[in-house]
């Protein structure tokens, strides 16, 4: 394409989204006519500077706006160095990727940051350079390529709200450059510090309390909401968004696909509040929605807000002005381990509900675990109605629970951030630990270990009934075990998130193929999962989804129905064998076993699960 046809489509493109991106631009920053010359200025050159194939792929992906929608795309969580060492061991594995069944790839953080004090990656020295261990800017490119002539798209997260304290702003701002202090929150006294202290809750109140950090270079206090190594940015001064703008459209135009929004809600300031979720963060994600339509528009956005539902569902935006087009499904992943640990479905069939209720549109990613911790933001006025369970007392039972102190208990987790006064420990830990696994390899025998793989497969399956992207944490697939070896590591000791962040065993992965070890058997039940769900149109996001009564606390079961397809999806977190009575006395296929029977009474296997399907 020449460059008048260029500068022809961009000016189509932005025209669309002018008005509005021009108003909301103007009204955060008050005018500043020449902070908007030049954002718009930045645009146009970005615009440029995206490459002919990724053009393409634009244009491909604007005929079919929902290509990310539907029942065929499969997610998975990595850390490059734990996985493969760097961005091109990451391509000699794309064989193994596929064979997993995925082809959404989420590469955890990967931009330079300092050693010991990077928080995971999450204190980016240089949006502009890979950590120089796991390779390059040219090796992500490339990285990107590969995977886009296999149909796999490519996630990575963009952290927005801090830079590391050796951000070249950073090191200009300890300098004393007004200019540069400007893009951060620093203070002469602690007047306004404390102002702010008096209602922003602490992230990491054991960890790292307080959210403001004496810089004895500037002399002055600056913010900190997670770690001191962490400075938040200004977003209420146009050239930060303007500069971290450019630089997530940076990372898009070397073939990033889906942009993860790291601690969004954080991004706007303001004493007197919580620093969390205010409206203006609304109207900068918003205008991100609309920068990326202009420039990149097969790229996605994907918001980290990891908070209750009233909280989360916001940042869709609305159907007339979208802002993030995915989400994560935190509350259920958090609800989904609280079943485990009381084996009652009622505070899961009432949160599954409230999201079901929910517009087809709004896309959730749906995921058992991750890189961070589980956080128990559940609906504890619910619990409290319903069962009389008081929020500390119950956090507390879920904790011991999953960390393997009661008696009946095979989980393997450990606490993250305890905060003894509060009683408002989070926990870690891989599913397969969590699921009984590691406690069946190491204590238990054939039964225990046969139990362990069914509730891992049953979790699995719930995850793939619902509506959205369902994503793997790497290693989950080969029932990756927790690694403690971390505490022997005086830089990872001190974050128990590490227990799940461990290096990929091949050794493990090389058993996938036999189902008489517990990794072939999880493999083969995840990878038959996968393969039912794109085979069947019942699992479209366009489904009709509801919860079916099954006369049973112990039993869950999700109706879907689609296009004359109809799913019941069976769920048993018992540990004994159920019965679901379902009022349907019409004859079903079993999709994993061929067999047909009535919906009438269903019977699960303890830690179980059943997929129920008839067409019409």
């Amino acid at each position: 394409m020449n460059s008048q046809k260029r500068n022809e489509e961009f000016a189509v493109r932005f025209a669309r989204h002018e008005d509005e991106l021009k108003w909301l631009y103007m009204e955060l920053y008050h005018g500043d006519r020449k902070a908007w010359e030049y954002f718009t200025g930045m645009l146009q050159r970005m615009w440029e500077n995206r490459p002919e194939n990724l053009r393409q792929m634009d244009k491909a992906r604007e005929t079919n706006p929902a290509w990310y929608r539907g029942h065929h795309l499969v997610g998975m969580q990595l850390y490059v160095k734990a996985f493969a060492g760097n961005l091109q061991g990451v391509r000699k594995k794309l064989d193994y990727i596929q064979e997993c069944g995925v082809n959404c790839l989420h590469l955890m953080p990967l931009l330079e940051s300092p050693e010991g004090r990077s928080d995971g990656g999450y204190a980016v020295s240089d949006f502009r350079k890979v950590q120089p261990e796991l390779g390059t800017m040219k090796d992500l490119a490339d990285l990107a390529e590969d995977c886009h002539q296999r149909g796999v798209s490519l996630c990575l997260d963009f952290v927005m709200n801090h830079t590391s304290e050796d951000h070249e702003w950073a090191r200009r701002a300890k300098a004393g450059e007004t200019d540069y202090q400007n893009r951060y929150f620093f203070y002469d006294t602690w007047d306004i510090p404390n102002w702010y202290e008096q209602t922003v809750p602490q992230v990491f109140p054991t960890t790292a309390p307080g959210n403001f950090t004496w810089c004895e270079e500037a002399k002055k206090i600056v913010m900190t909401t997670f770690y001191p190594y962490q400075w938040d940015l200004n977003y209420a001064n146009p050239a930060v968004f303007n500069d971290m703008t450019e630089n997530l459209l940076n990372l898009c135009n070397y073939g990033v696909d889906i942009i993860r929004l790291d601690a969004v809600p954080y991004i706007w300031k303001a004493p007197g509040t919580t620093c969390r979720n205010l409206p203006q963060v609304h109207t900068l994600v918003r205008m991100m929605r609309m920068v990326c339509e202009i420039v990149c528009p097969g790229t996605l956005l994907l918001g980290e807000v990891v908070m209750e539902p009233s909280r989360v569902v916001p940042y869709f935006g609305t159907l007339q002005k979208p802002e993030c087009h995915l989400l994560y499904n935190v509350t259920t992943m958090a609800t989904l381990w609280h079943t485990v640990a009381t084996r009652n479905v009622k505070l899961l069939e009432h949160q599954l509900g409230q999201v079901f209720a929910l517009p087809k549109q709004y896309t959730f990613l749906n995921y058992l675990r991750c890189h961070d911790d589980i956080g128990w933001g559940l609906d504890f006025d619910y619990l409290r109605w319903n069962f009389a369970w008081e929020e500390v007392p119950h956090k507390r039972y879920l904790n011991d629970y999953l960390t393997g102190k009661y008696p009946d208990s095979k989980a393997h987790g450990e606490l993250y951030n305890d905060d003894p006064q509060r009683g408002d420990a989070r926990l870690c830990g891989t599913t397969a630990s969590l699921c009984g696994i590691e406690t069946a390899r190491k204590e238990g025998g054939e039964k225990d270990m046969t139990e362990a793989v069914r509730l891992d497969g049953m979790l699995h399956a719930l995850m793939f009934t619902l509506s959205g992207m369902p994503v793997l944490y790497s290693g989950d697939e080969i029932a990756r075990e927790n690694d403690y070896t971390y505490h022997d590591d005086p830089v990872k000791a001190a974050d128990s998130r590490y227990l799940h962040r461990g290096d990929m065993d091949w050794k493990k992965a090389g058993k996938r193929k036999d189902k008489d070890t517990p990794e072939g058997r999880v493999f083969a039940e995840i990878t038959t999962q996968e393969q039912l769900r794109q085979k069947y149109g019942v699992f479209d996001d366009g489904a009709d989804v509801w919860i079916q009564p099954t006369g049973n606390d112990h039993v869950l079961c999700v109706g879907r129905y689609y296009l004359g397809e109809k799913l019941l999806a069976v769920f048993n977190f018992s540990k004994d064998t159920e019965i679901a009575l379902i009022q349907d006395e019409t004859m079903y296929t079993d999709l994993e076993s061929g067999r047909r029977c009535k919906a009438g009474a269903v019977r699960v296997a303890a830690g179980g699960y059943r997929w129920l399907y008839k067409q019409f």
